[in-house]
């Protein structure tokens, strides 16, 4: 869909929209330490990477 065409979208929707962005924008990230002994690179349970160095990993 093209980014000029604008969607008819009903005005308690867009109220709906505007507090959802709100929120997110006041949500503060929450203050964890850093892991310690944990894996290189990107997260397995966010990207399926269940494997290091060609071993099945179980947490």
């Amino acid at each position: 869909m093209p980014d000029d065409t604008e969607i008819d979208v009903p005005a308690a929707a867009k109220r709906a929209l505007a507090e959802a962005e709100a929120r997110r924008k006041a949500a503060k990230a929450p203050n964890l330490p850093p892991e310690l002994g944990g894996r290189d690179g990107p997260e397995p349970v966010r990207y399926g990477d269940w494997e290091k160095k060609g071993i099945a990993v179980d947490f």
